[in-house]
């Protein structure tokens, strides 16, 4: 095995070259990596520019002879570089050494429109999870404003968005047969721009027997709410990959085009990318070496998709609602491969996919399907056809656990709690996972506890997260461990009141919890919950309602859920006199601060300490 070439010898031309977002890894939790290799497997030549800035190192590999391959990184480029209260990030995990200043802003659209100057007759196909949910015109939190599709950013010839390598291939085999890359236009799973007269017939037939549907324009999303959500929710209704529609969305005189979703990929042809023949390590070129391969280098991607379509998460539309498996020989085979690498002490870190235990999730009416058009398996409520199941997922962790060389098998990637619940075997599963895959730690997500707030990210009842917290407890007691819940929490989700911030304070001071870190809501493209946060509405029942956009309400979201920080206090207080909450305060156990009169008698007690007696 070699890494691909990024340096070209004398005289040599690529077939394609691929330039990356994020520094050149050879692993397979790299998209670049999985999209370079697979090509390469195809039989064609590869080459491949990590991260360029200059344009001496956008030719340094010359001209290709069928297209340039954009790819996103393994993170919109924006939240890379930004935090949610759009700060620049002071490192990027994702480059050398994890210092800034190689990935530019809206990186995808900048490396296109370089290539596009420097080689204005190559055809450049781009994709990734930034290309991915930029397809439609979309809310852009950084800009504050509905932006147009990023193809009309930056004129690539086609976008392949999910997860690409179903559609891809198609691409490779038609250009074997003689295409051009710039003319391929109707594979599922791609997405282009085209004015009305060079649309195909087949397209302009579907137009106009409604069979393709054409949603609201650019022009009108952008200074029309309403309209954004009537968009939103076709784009949302025609994201799997049964039954959806071809999808025109008009910008200007021009149109994009969005075929229907790609099939997903069988387990077999899942299995074979996972067994391209990776170097599993950053390129020699970085002596710091690249942060983000430390995560990940020692885990097993057992599955892809994830049909929880929690609101404000872009996994559900990016890789789709259908759970697609590798099977357990691929698993052991990549393994065994860990076990080879010179670095590895023994523990496997993670073996899971967005969701550690969908593995094996079935519909009693649709099979292995994924979701319904429109609707969620699991959530707020629970489909009764949803079929929990982890015998599966569970004889693989067994199995990996008793390979030689193997000292244990981490599940880091977090399950959903209301899933496990579900299974009847519940018990079992959890003793199992308790005894041998958790590491002190065991991360879930209730992400809140206002009923209201969790139906609007579709996320289960507080009730159901109790439930499984004090049998978890149970568990851990019986078994004479001493390990630990960690709750993953959303400050500022639209919908989230400063009154609801503050009963889910009350709850963690019960419990003597508080988070070390809160994630406020960050409002990525594409997202339900984005909608909701730009437009003030739901998009499921088209309410109104309330969202917290001010620093200063973010921030007072925050504060209160790490009640017991000194510096918060100015910023509670003021929050539950406004609130009304003033019982709060003081020196009662349910109390998140104390009050000022507490403080001054502690404060007279510190200063005047009472004399000792003689």
């Amino acid at each position: 095995m070699a890494f691909l070439p990024v340096e070209r010898k004398d005289g040599e031309i690529f077939d394609f070259i691929l330039v990356s977002t994020d520094a050149y890894v050879d692993h397979p939790s790299f998209g670049h990596a999985i999209i370079s290799r697979l090509v390469e497997s195809e039989g064609f030549l590869v080459g491949i520019i990590p991260q360029p800035k200059t344009d001496a190192e956008y030719t340094a590999l010359g001209a290709p002879k069928e297209g340039f391959l954009v790819s996103g990184g393994v993170v919109d480029s924006m939240v890379n570089n930004y935090t949610v209260a759009r700060r620049r990030r002071d490192s990027d995990s994702y480059s050398e050494g994890g210092r800034v200043g190689r990935t530019p802003d809206r990186a995808v659209t900048v490396h296109t429109k370089n290539l596009k100057r420097l080689f204005p007759n190559v055809p450049v196909l781009i994709g990734g999870i930034e290309a991915s949910l930029r397809r439609f015109a979309h809310y852009d939190y950084w800009a504050d404003k509905v932006m147009p599709s990023i193809l009309f950013d930056c004129r690539a010839d086609l976008l392949v968005y999910g997860m690409g390598e179903v559609p891809l291939l198609e691409i490779l085999a038609l250009i074997k047969r003689g295409a051009r890359l710039e003319k391929i236009k109707d594979v599922r799973g791609t997405a282009y721009i085209s004015d009305f007269e060079k649309l195909s017939k087949k397209v302009k037939s579907e137009m106009e027997n409604g069979e393709a549907v054409m949603l609201p324009s650019f022009e009108r999303t952008a200074s029309d709410k309403l309209a954004f959500i009537e968009a939103f929710n076709v784009e949302y209704r025609n994201s799997t990959f049964n039954g959806s529609k071809r999808l025109v969305q008009p910008h200007n005189i021009e149109f994009v085009v969005i075929n229907p979703p790609a099939r997903p990929p069988s387990t077999a042809e899942l299995d074979r990318v996972y067994a391209l023949p990776f170097e599993r390590n950053f390129h020699p070129r970085y002596r710091d070496g690249v942060p983000a391969l430390s995560e990940v280098k020692f885990s097993l991607t057992s599955h892809r998709g994830c049909f929880g379509a929690c609101n404000y998460c872009a996994v559900t539309l990016h890789q789709g609602a259908a759970i697609i498996k590798r099977s357990k020989e691929s698993l052991i085979a990549e393994a065994e491969k860990l076990k080879a690498l010179p670095d590895f002490k023994g523990y496997i870190h993670d073996v899971g996919g967005p969701t550690a235990n969908f593995r094996d999730a079935r519909c009693s009416v649709r099979g292995e399907a994924g979701s319904c058009s429109g609707k969620s398996c699991i959530g707020s409520s629970v489909c009764p056809n949803l079929v929990a199941d982890h015998s599966e997922y569970l004889d693989i962790l067994r199995a990996l656990r008793k390979l030689e060389g193997v000292k244990k098998v981490f599940i880091r990637s977090g399950i959903r709690f209301d899933y496990l619940l579900m299974d009847s075997d519940f018990k079992s599963v959890l003793a199992e996972l308790v005894e041998h895959h958790i590491s002190g730690q065991l991360k879930v997500a209730p992400e809140h506890s206002s009923a209201r707030v969790l139906k609007l990210m579709n996320k289960p009842p507080f009730e159901v997260y109790l439930k499984f917290a004090e049998q978890y407890k149970k568990t851990n007691k019986a078994r004479g461990i001493e390990q630990y819940l960690v709750p993953y929490l959303i400050s500022s989700h639209p919908g989230c009141t400063v009154n609801d911030a503050i009963d889910l304070a009350r709850y963690l001071k019960s419990i003597g919890y508080m988070p070390l870190q809160v994630q406020d809501f960050y409002p990525t493209p594409g997202t339900k919950s984005t909608a909701m946060y730009w437009t003030g509405i739901d998009p499921d029942t088209m309410e109104e309602i309330y969202v917290a956009r001010s620093g200063a309400e973010k921030s007072t979201q925050r504060a209160l859920l790490q009640y017991r920080l000194d510096k918060n206090r100015g910023i509670i207080k003021d929050a539950l006199i406004e609130a009304g909450r003033l019982n709060l305060m003081g020196e009662g156990p349910n109390c998140l601060i104390k009050s000022d009169k507490v403080l001054r008698e502690k404060s007279k007690k510190r200063q005047n300490p009472p004399k000792a007696k003689k």
